[in-house]
């Protein structure tokens, strides 16, 4: 199976996410926001993961890749090919499928707690947060968690999408907080207290991500024997 990866060019880590996938057998085709031109056509990919990024989808200079990554996701969801979206892979869900994305309100970095109403997919509790935009839920998706902030996830159809970052690791973090921390800085945050929480709640949150990968997996891929045996 085969995995259409879409990410930018300085953070195309799919973390746990991507260690799950690939746990179910996937192997993944790396394509860069940047180079879209570059992207490979969709017939003989599996599932299409959209990745986070420090863009916005509404900022003008990066408007021609942000087209072409909203015509990807409507032509995945007309072929009904499975569509994993994190943060800004939400957003651009959202904006594909009609829903609006603007600046929010109340930004969320660090832990957050979420409110599921499908705990069983989404688990309540803290999920690493990283975002400064806010989404509306398009038509043909349903909202299932939430935080103050607004929608934190929404299914329809082959496609999950999620505010929150489910397959945040320590690495990524260490990565994330290492550069400029003017965002953190106004937002009242400290790296060094960001990361901390990382390791604590990064133990947590990992086999959550991972149940949520496993969930996704055989609610559109159909039932895949896992690695471990474990049917």
């Amino acid at each position: 199976m085969r995995a259409l990866v879409i990410a930018n060019v300085d953070d195309a880590d799919p973390g746990i996410v991507g260690e799950r996938f690939r746990h179910h057998g996937f192997g993944f085709t790396d394509c860069f926001r940047e180079h879209p031109s570059e992207w490979p056509d969709l017939p003989g990919h599996d599932l299409v993961l959209l990745l986070g990024s420090e863009w916005s989808v509404y900022w003008d200079d990066v408007a021609r890749s942000v087209r072409a990554e909203c015509e990807l996701v409507k032509n995945a969801v007309e072929q009904g090919i499975p569509l994993f979206a994190i943060c800004f892979g939400a957003q651009i869900t959202a904006r594909a499928l009609g829903g609006m994305v603007e600046r929010a309100r109340r930004p969320e970095v660090g832990w957050h707690h979420v409110e599921s109403d499908r705990p069983e997919v989404i688990a309540t509790g803290p999920w690493l947060q990283w975002h400064f935009d806010v989404l509306s839920v398009p038509a043909g998706l349903t909202e299932i968690a939430r935080s103050p902030s607004g929608p934190q996830a929404m299914v329809g159809g082959r496609v999950l999408a999620t505010q929150f970052h489910p397959e945040a690791t320590e690495t990524m973090l260490s990565r994330w907080t290492s550069g400029d921390s003017s965002d953190l800085r106004r937002l009242g945050l400290d790296p060094d207290e960001v990361m901390a929480a990382t390791r604590r709640e990064v133990v947590n949150s990992r086999p959550r991500a991972e149940a949520l990968v496993d969930w996704f997996v055989d609610e559109h891929m159909g039932h895949q024997p896992r690695r471990d045996g474990r049917q």
